[in-house]
C-alpha cells in the first residue's frame, strides 16, 4: 500500500490550528508529526512513496457537501451533472465525500426508489458518496420501508412542503413520517415552504403578465419559508423528531430556527453559498446578457430562491452561520443548462428548471469568506467538512484529519487565487452561475483516502474511485 508525507503545512480543524505534518498509508492518515519529529524514525520522507510539500499551505479535512441533486428529473427534464460529471467537478474544488438524494416518487415503492439511485452512482463517482432518502409519497408502505433505512446507511430522509403534485406531504403525512422517524433515530430533513400558497401567487403573477425570472423570487416570498420552517418546527415538537431544514435562505427563517433551538429543540440548519452572496435584485432580475434579455435571470432560479439583499437576508445568513444558528453550508447542487433546459420557462418562469451549479466551488467560496472576516478559518472547515460529518454519521471516519481517518485532504494554498468562469469550470452546464467571482485562495491537491486526485492542474482520478457510505446515526443532537 502506498504511503504519502505531506509536510510544512499547517493542520486547520474545526477547534484550532496547528503546525504537523500527515503521514499517510494506503486510504488511511496514521500519523500527526510535529515538524522535525524523529519520533518514526530521523528521516520519515525517506520511507514514503510520495512526499508533498504543503509549506505556506492550509491541510484540510476534505470537504463533504451533504446537498446534491445528480441527474434528479424535474420539469420536463433531468439536472445536467451526471454521479460521473458532478463528483468530478466535486473532486477540482476540494470536496471529497457528497451525499445525494435517491427519489420515491409517488405511487413508487421506497425501496425501488433507492435502488434507481444505486444504479446510477455505482461505479460511476469519483469521490465517496452517500444518500438520503426523498420520501415523495407516505402510506403505510413507505413509512414500513422506513425501518429498513438505516440498515442500508441511510440514516436522513427529506419532505417537502412544496411541489404539489410532485413531492409534496401535507402537515398529516409530515406528522406521520416524523412519528416513525422519531421512533428509528431518523433525521427529518425538511424543504419548508408553503407550497399551496405559492403556487396560488405564481398564478395570479402569470395572469397579470409578470411571467419573466424576477417573478419567482416574488411568488415563493420570505413569509411563506418563515411560516413552513415554524410549522415543521411545530411538527417535530410533537413527535419528537429531530429536524433539519434544509437550504435556508430567509432571514426570518433563520430566526424560527434559532427560536427553536433556544428552547433546546433538536433543529438544524444549512444554508448554501447562494444565499451568502447573490441576490433577488443583482441576479433574478439581472439582463446584462443580450442573448437572453429579461429571461437572463434564469440562470439563478432555485428554491428557496434567492432574497432581496436590501432587506439585509444575505448578511443575516453569515451571522446565523458565526452564532451557529445554522450549522453547515451545501449546495443545493441542482444545475442546468440554459440552452434546451432553462428555456424551457421563456414565457412563464413556473416552467424554469430550479436549481444552481456550485459543487465545484463551495469550499473556495466559503473560504472568501475567511479572507472578508466573516468567519474563522477553523468555522471554514467546521461549516463545510467536520459539522456535515457530524450531522449525517460519519464523522471520525469523515470530517477530520486524525489517524484512523480516511485519507480524504486538501492541501489548499491562501496566496493561490482562483477565476470562475463557465470556461475553466469543470461541472456540465453552458454557463456559470458565478461568472467574474475573483477567489483569493486555490486548491492545490486533493487526496480521496489515500490517492491524489487533484494536483498541479491535472485531474489523476477515475471514474469508479468513490466507494458508497453506508452512514451511521447523527451524532449532533443535543
Amino acid at each position: 500500500m502506498a504511503t504519502t508525507l505531506i509536510t510544512g503545512g499547517t493542520v486547520v480543524s474545526a477547534t484550532g490550528r496547528v503546525a504537523a505534518d500527515v503521514l499517510v498509508d494506503g486510504e488511511k492518515i496514521v500519523a500527526l508529526l510535529s515538524p522535525g519529529s524523529v519520533l518514526l524514525g530521523t528521516d520519515l520522507s525517506a520511507g514514503v512513496d510520495t512526499v508533498i510539500d504543503a509549506t505556506g499551505k492550509y491541510v484540510i479535512p476534505g470537504g463533504i457537501d451533504a446537498h446534491t441533486h445528480f441527474e434528479l428529473p424535474f420539469g420536463g427534464t433531468a439536472a445536467s451533472d451526471t454521479f460521473e460529471s458532478g463528483t468530478r467537478a466535486a473532486a477540482w474544488g476540494g470536496t471529497t465525500s457528497v451525499i445525494d438524494f435517491a427519489v420515491q416518487t409517488t405511487g413508487q415503492r421506497l425501496q425501488d426508489g433507492l435502488e434507481v439511485w444505486h444504479q446510477k452512482a455505482a461505479n460511476n463517482c469519483a469521490i465517496d458518496y452517500g444518500f438520503h432518502q426523498i420520501m415523495g409519497g407516505v402510506d403505510e408502505a413507505s413509512l414500513k420501508a422506513m425501518e429498513n433505512l438505516v440498515d442500508e446507511g441511510i440514516s436522513s430522509y427529506k419532505m417537502f412542503m412544496a411541489y404539489p403534485g410532485v413531492f409534496y406531504s401535507n402537515d398529516g403525512q409530515i406528522l406521520q413520517a416524523m412519528q416513525k422517524a422519531a421512533g428509528l433515530g431518523l433525521l427529518t430533513m425538511m424543504h419548508a415552504e408553503n407550497g399551496p400558497a405559492i403556487d396560488v401567487l405564481a398564478e395570479q403573477l402569470v395572469a397579470a403578465g409578470k411571467t419573466d425570472p424576477y417573478y419567482h423570487g416574488i411568488a415563493r416570498a420570505w413569509q411563506l419559508e418563515e411560516e413552513a420552517t415554524h410549522r415543521a418546527i411545530m411538527l417535530a415538537n410533537v413527535t419528537g423528531a429531530p429536524l433539519y431544514i434544509v437550504h435556508v435562505s430567509a432571514k426570518q427563517a433563520v430566526e424560527q430556527v434559532a427560536w427553536a433551538r433556544d428552547k433546546g429543540q433538536n433543529v438544524f440548519g444549512e444554508t448554501c453559498p447562494q444565499y451568502l452572496y447573490l441576490s433577488l435584485e443583482d441576479q433574478l432580475g439581472a439582463t446584462g446578457d443580450p442573448q437572453w434579455g429579461t429571461f437572463e435571470g434564469a440562470k439563478w432560479v432555485c428554491s428557496t430562491p434567492l432574497r432581496a439583499r436590501e432587506d439585509g437576508h444575505q448578511n443575516a445568513m453569515w451571522q446565523a452561520l458565526r452564532t451557529n444558528d445554522l450549522q453547515m453550508v451545501s449546495t443545493d447542487h441542482c444545475p442546468f443548462c440554459m440552452k434546451g433546459q432553462k428555456e424551457l420557462g421563456v414565457g412563464d418562469f413556473r416552467k424554469i428548471p430550479n436549481g444552481i451549479g456550485s459543487i465545484e466551488h463551495r469550499m473556495d467560496l466559503m473560504y472568501q469568506g475567511v479572507v472578508t472576516g466573516q468567519i474563522t478559518l477553523e468555522r471554514w472547515v467546521e461549516l463545510t467538512s467536520t459539522t456535515p460529518a457530524r450531522m449525517f454519521g460519519l464523522y471520525g471516519k469523515k470530517g477530520v484529519i486524525a489517524p484512523g481517518a480516511d485519507a480524504d485532504i486538501v492541501v489548499y494554498d491562501p496566496n493561490g487565487h482562483t477565476s470562475i468562469s463557465a470556461q475553466t469550470h469543470h461541472m456540465n452546464m453552458d454557463y456559470s452561475a458565478w461568472e467574474g467571482y475573483e477567489i483569493d485562495g486555490h486548491v492545490d491537491t486533493v487526496i480521496s483516502r489515500g490517492k491524489t486526485i487533484v494536483d498541479g492542474g491535472q485531474y489523476l482520478g477515475a471514474r469508479g474511485d468513490g466507494k458508497y457510505l453506508k452512514r451511521g446515526l447523527t451524532q449532533y443532537l443535543i
